[in-house]
């Protein structure tokens, strides 16, 4: 067994979700090649005094039944979903990648409804259940990254276990201006963009959720945001890959998207609902380890020296007022070798070329 995989079970258990005495844990994984991680999740649950239950999930046989279902399908999805979140304490989910392109024949009107008759219980699950999201080394996550496959699981395992309570002390700073802040300005290639998060809270995310994590996160007062955004980093979502994705905003709202391919399906998305053409999240990334895109947006939005500016949803303890059933990160990323950018607080320079520029700030560089 890895000493690593060990670490980052206890980490999971002990610090992520805080398993306590008699909590219920479901953990849900994509492939038998999480196992390894999976036998150590269980066996640290019952140190805690917790109770675990296992879920696996084919996603293969899950788009063939979505793309197949109506809305009585749907319907008793619903009822699995709301049973889960009424009988969990805590959720934890091991996803393993193998094709990005395995619902592409989910249809539109089949996403929005069950988006739509799901978004109730998906609340309660996000806003009030401990739970915790990673992807565990993929030999299709190698191929993404561009690595060796025993060099992309080395890689992963050690994104994956950095030290979050320290990481967590260096965001104070930030997290303290941001609070302050009124005004944002974001500028970069084919970006130029203006939004307030007045009065709006900052929130850390330092391995409670996401592993690998490293994100301070807030949102935009919703119809505050004017102005263009170009993303550069590869955005796999609802069975496309989407690339260069552009975004015009006026007081709020996406008037115009674009994207280098798949321009309808672009479309499709921001027409979910009301709420998937207004921003729910607004968030820069600092994890020491990630500098470069690898197509997962898990990596990916945590990548040293970028931001990400989120179409749909909101969070409940960054509240918007923005509804949706999606919730998209988007990532732009403003190192040099990206193209550079810069990040103004109250007209204030905060962050050039991904680095932070501010004397309390340069520890998260």
């Amino acid at each position: 067994m890895d000493s690593r995989i060990e670490k980052l079970s206890k980490t999971i258990v002990d610090y992520s979700i805080s398993v306590k005495e008699n909590d219920r844990v479901l953990i849900q994984y994509e492939s038998s090649e999480c196992n390894p991680l999976i036998k150590c999740l269980i066996k640290d649950i019952y140190k805690n005094k917790g109770i675990p239950f296992v879920k696996l999930i084919d996603n293969e046989l899950n788009s063939l039944i979505l793309e197949n279902s109506n809305s009585k399908v749907i319907d008793e999805m619903v009822k699995l979903k709301t049973y889960e979140v009424d009988n969990f304490d805590c959720f934890i989910r091991v996803c393993y990648t193998e094709n990005e392109y395995e619902d592409k024949n989910v249809t539109r009107d089949i996403r929005k409804e069950l988006g739509s008759k799901s978004q109730e219980v998906d609340d309660i699950r996000i806003n009030q259940r401990r739970w915790v999201l990673l992807n565990y080394p993929s030999l299709v996550d190698s191929y993404k990254a561009k690595m060796k496959y025993d060099d992309f699981y080395n890689f992963s395992l050690d994104v994956m276990n950095v030290d979050y309570e320290s990481l967590n002390e260096k965001i104070k700073p930030l997290k303290e201006l941001m609070e302050k802040t009124d005004k944002v300005r974001i500028l970069g290639p084919d970006t130029d963009l203006t939004f307030s998060i007045k009065d709006m809270p900052a929130v850390p995310c330092c391995g409670t959720a996401n592993i690998p994590d490293g994100e301070l996160y807030t949102a935009p007062i919703k119809e505050s945001v004017n102005g263009v955004i170009t993303y550069n980093t590869p955005s796999p979502y609802q069975g496309n890959i989407f690339n260069n994705i552009r975004l015009e905003f006026e007081n709020g709202k996406i008037i115009n998207c674009s994207s280098t391919e798949h321009g309808e399906a672009l479309e499709e998305i921001f027409n979910t609902d009301e709420g998937a053409r207004y921003i729910g999240e607004f968030s820069l990334g600092f994890n020491p380890m990630i500098t470069k895109p690898m197509g997962d947006i898990l990596y990916d939005e945590k990548i040293m020296g970028s931001l990400h500016f989120t179409p749909g949803r909101c969070y409940e303890d960054c509240d918007n007022g923005n509804i949706s059933s999606i919730h998209w990160d988007l990532v732009l990323i403003q190192t040099e070798e990206y193209g550079g950018g810069e990040i103004y607080f109250d007209d204030v320079l905060i962050r050039k070329d991904g680095k932070f520029v501010l004397d309390e700030l340069k520890d998260l560089n």
